[in-house]
């Protein structure tokens, strides 16, 4: 059978996290560097696997102090851990609501991590490309993954909540 090749529109396509700060409100920040690809039997998603690839430097929370807090070895340690990857096998996703099974690997921690992930269609656009869109959204624990500094807060609680939601939009082109 013959293979496609699916590659990132990285024009029309995001990937962003949210954590909770002092337990009371959500701070939200975004790779804006990330390379995405799938290969899958034929032009339907069926038995393909997926691929994306995160540089840690490219993190952006619209607070320059946090970001380079963020890339401190109290977080991603981006000189050690430049990429977060994200890696699955034999996915098979039709039109709608799908489970995406994976490994997911921050600082050199890899743990399988279920993503919910939405296949929103196919088209053409105006120049003849094949498109298929996708949205995501997964959570997982930091410490799970060595991301382990808070503060305790004088009130309760701590700085950083434990829980991370990571949300995507993504489209890809389908290539020869």
């Amino acid at each position: 059978m013959t293979k496609t090749k699916w590659v990132l529109d990285p024009a029309h396509s995001e990937i962003s996290f949210k954590v909770r700060h002092m337990m009371i409100a959500s701070v939200t920040g975004n790779f804006e560097n990330f390379e995405l690809s799938a290969l899958s039997d034929g032009d339907d998603f069926s038995n393909a696997s997926v691929s994306l690839i995160a540089d840690v430097n490219s993190v952006h929370t619209k607070n320059e102090q946090r970001d380079i807090h963020l890339k401190s070895a109290d977080f991603f340690d981006s000189v050690n851990y430049p990429h977060i990857r994200f890696e699955a096998e034999n996915v098979s996703l039709e039109p709608g609501e799908n489970e995406l099974n994976g490994n997911l690997t921050i600082r050199n921690t890899t743990l399988p991590v279920t993503v919910h992930i939405e296949y929103t269609g196919t088209g053409i656009d105006p120049y003849g490309n094949t498109k298929a869109g996708f949205s995501i959204e997964a959570k997982v624990k930091r410490k799970d993954f060595g991301l382990t500094w808070n503060v305790p807060l004088e009130g309760g609680g701590v700085l950083v909540s434990e829980e991370v939601k990571i949300i995507g939009e993504f489209q890809l082109v389908k290539r020869p």
